[in-house]
């Protein structure tokens, strides 16, 4: 008997086939590091981004996003492309905390629209100075009347600067560390607000978000005044599971990769699979992945059974990300040459994997917290 969700199994295949036949073909004909607003358009018309949100909304979910579903639904399409799984990933980043944490208006004006597809979201926490240590931002809210004007910039902004609404964390109250900090709804084409793209190694649309003066009203205030950390930290548990199951998508597309070329491959009068070092990297992969599949899956069944979350998610995020590292690096390596060549399936996953274990709380940061979380006294 499996251990892994039916849930899973039941959206695993099809949803594959779709991001193989329909979505990445958008996303390999997209500027590179720029938004396709053709591919959030097919994400919404094939009901994927609906998944996100409850029916009231736009969406086709009972409730709150599972966690269980966001993480089938980013490990199936990150084994077909990065680019699809990231596009819809950050969709449910930037509008989450306007489900979670914005007034019924908020909602009611971005989340259909991003549901459909018709909108694109960002979600702007890290700073120049500021990006695992989101207590540091500096980004200035200062009051102006009964709202504030947004003074400074972000950086590493998924979706900037092409966002039509932006999450936006500022400090409300200065030197008062996370307890400072507020969360606001921030329209991308908001006077003032300008940004630029930033180019990766891998082409994903990240870019730089500069504020001057940028108003923004009380009714565009996230949560409560200075309770903006806990906006980011409930939006990041929710998806750091997923993000684990992303690297496990990536991880078992190289694996399938390594085992095709492995059978395919002759070398010294046979299979390459019939070396001993090569059938041990391969089995050694296998079973990483697996373990890494089964702890993603208990995070997300943690949280979507209303636990405390903070310390598995970590982990998950943690062991997934660097399985997928090692895995990519041994699909690579089990091709030799052939798959050091730009445009080979193995050299493109070499150069999505790295950020897994950066985005979202770099790998030292998810050990603090894991660490941190097994001296909690409850």
């Amino acid at each position: 008997m499996s251990l892994l969700p039916s849930e899973r199994d039941a959206l695993l295949p099809a949803l594959r086939e779709l991001t193989r036949a329909e979505l990445a073909p958008l996303a390999e004909a997209a500027t590179p590091g720029r938004v396709s607003r053709e591919l959030v358009a097919a994400l919404g018309a094939h009901g994927v981004l609906a998944r996100l949100f409850p029916r009231e909304l736009g969406g086709s979910a009972d409730g709150a996003p599972s966690a269980t579903q966001l993480c089938a639904l980013r490990e199936a399409m990150a084994a077909e492309s990065p680019t699809v799984e990231t596009t819809f990933a950050v969709q449910g980043l930037g509008s989450y905390p306007l489900l979670r944490d914005g007034s019924s208006q908020v909602a009611r004006r971005w989340i259909p629209a991003v549901a459909r597809g018709e909108a694109v979201a960002g979600f702007a926490l890290s700073e120049p100075g500021a990006g695992s240590d989101a207590a540091a931002l500096t980004l200035a809210a200062d009051p102006d009347g009964d709202g504030w004007r947004l003074t400074g910039q972000k950086t590493w902004i998924s979706h900037a600067p092409d966002a039509d609404v932006y999450t936006v964390f500022a400090r409300t109250t200065p030197d008062a560390g996370a307890r400072g900090v507020s969360a606001f709804v921030v329209p991308g084409d908001a006077p003032g607000l300008t940004g630029a793209p930033i180019e990766l190694i891998a082409p994903h649309a990240l870019g730089t978000l500069e504020f001057d003066g940028v108003r923004v009203g009380p009714d565009q205030l996230l949560g409560e005044r200075d309770a903006g950390f806990r906006v980011a930290m409930g939006t990041l548990d929710r998806f750091r599971p997923s993000v684990g199951a992303a690297a496990v998508g990536l991880a078992q597309r190289a694996l399938e990769a390594a085992l095709d070329h492995a059978d395919q491959r002759k070398a010294f009068g046979g299979p390459l699979r019939a070396l001993q070092a090569v059938a041990h990297r391969l089995a050694d992969a296998a079973t990483a992945i697996t373990s890494a599949r089964l702890l993603v899956y208990e995070a997300a069944a943690t949280l979507d059974a209303g636990g405390r979350a903070t310390g598995i998610a970590a982990m998950a995020k943690l062991h997934a990300t660097e399985v997928a590292q090692r895995v990519v690096d041994d699909a690579v390596q089990v091709h030799g040459a052939a798959g050091l060549v730009a445009g080979a399936p193995v050299a493109e996953l070499y150069r999505e994997v790295r950020s897994l274990r950066i985005y979202e709380g770099a790998s030292e940061v998810q050990r603090t917290i894991i660490a941190r979380e097994l001296y909690r006294d409850d």
